[in-house]
């Protein structure tokens, strides 16, 4: 019986998560899992030639072609999607799995707590989570901090968003304060406007309150040496007139690309229990649910731009037909997150490796 534990744990660490692992952490609270794997990570990091196991592991052998997007040189298309490493506390550890990039924050100039617990819940059945976080972090400082002990060269986004207590009219002091206390340790910015769980921030993604932001952080950009990438994360939930004024927006101030797209408020086409449905409470979706309409809004894109403003593609990411699916609709590159929680560490291999997506 030990043998073939230890045999499956080497050899066949997807179906040991998926079979083992995954049935064990999902017995206990969605948040404590997460922060107790990410601590349990960081330690086995530090036990003498472990990277090199977890490299070998979880490292894609074949990365295929680098891509370059917006400046930047990608050794693959697979990053880390905002919210799992809010703190930047975990990039070198995470690095290990695979990703070509990650994504911290949502970054706050203040540090918060957030909304009251339990705020984080799965839906197995749909292969889904409901998060209202409330942008729970460490603060500016902490995470500045944090950046500037990293060693991995892993490509780092900075996902920023004003303080629950800071009034839509003020909002852009926030912006502007992480802008520039971050530019000199992170590849690019993705502003956030667009999280359902944060009291009135929708109301930032209005025409002349998202024109006002965009193009003061374009303004201090353009006076940087060197101006580093900005992305705009938008709602699944746009209508098709509110991401027409979103488009021409992002086309005004000439900001770098998309990313497509956010949790959403909708509880649409959901398989679980409508009594456990109800049990979570609101929140934003995310998962499998949101494969379809984060697709629809990628090829939108495309179509309306030509394909000529970058995409990073995500939503409901958990096998390479999932992936490729958001590479034939436009996406330059795609993140994941929920896909994580699902399929486990080796999900980043199983997305690229051998090369089994289109160049």
């Amino acid at each position: 019986m030990n043998f073939h534990f230890f045999a499956l744990l080497l050899f066949k660490p997807r179906r040991m998560y998926k079979f083992l692992i995954r049935p064990l952490l999902f017995l206990f609270d969605p948040e404590m899992v997460h922060h107790s794997v990410l601590r349990l990570l960081k330690a086995v990091f530090h036990i003498p030639f472990m990277p090199v196991l977890l490299r070998t592991f979880f490292m894609p052998r074949n990365q295929g072609k680098p891509v370059e997007v917006f400046g930047l040189n990608f050794k693959n298309r697979v990053g880390l999607a905002a919210g799992f490493d809010k703190n930047a506390e975990y990039i070198d550890q995470l690095a290990l799995l695979g990703f070509s990039h990650i994504e911290i924050g949502a970054v706050t100039p203040e540090p918060q707590k957030g909304n009251p617990k339990p705020r984080l819940f799965r839906l197995p059945r749909d292969k889904a989570l409901i998060n209202r976080m409330g942008f729970n972090n460490k603060g500016l400082k902490v995470i500045v901090d944090n950046l500037k002990k990293r060693k991995s060269d892993v490509i780092i986004g900075a996902n920023i968003g004003k303080n629950s207590d800071t009034p839509n009219e003020k909002a852009v002091e926030d912006y502007m304060l992480l802008f520039n206390e971050l530019h000199d340790y992170v590849d690019y910015f993705t502003v956030n406007v667009s999280c359902p769980n944060v009291t009135d921030m929708n109301k930032l993604q209005d025409r002349d309150s998202l024109l006002e932001l965009l193009a003061a952080l374009q303004k201090i950009n353009k006076e940087k040496i060197k101006p580093k990438p900005v992305l705009l994360k938008i709602s699944p939930d746009l209508t098709r007139p509110q991401l027409d004024d979103t488009l021409d927006i992002v086309k005004q101030t000439g900001i770098d690309g998309i990313v497509a797209v956010n949790t959403t408020a909708s509880r649409k086409n959901l398989t679980s229990p409508p009594g456990k449905i109800l049990e979570s409470g609101n929140g934003g979706l995310s998962g499998l649910p949101l494969k379809d309409r984060a697709t629809e809004m990628i090829r939108y894109i495309r179509e309306k731009t030509g394909g000529k403003l970058p995409v990073i593609g995500v939503g409901g990411i958990m096998s390479r037909e999932d992936m490729q699916e958001k590479l034939n609709a436009g996406a330059s590159l795609v993140q994941v997150f929920t896909g994580l929680v699902y399929e486990g560490p080796g999900l980043v291999k199983k997305l690229i490796e051998e090369n089994n997506y289109s160049e």
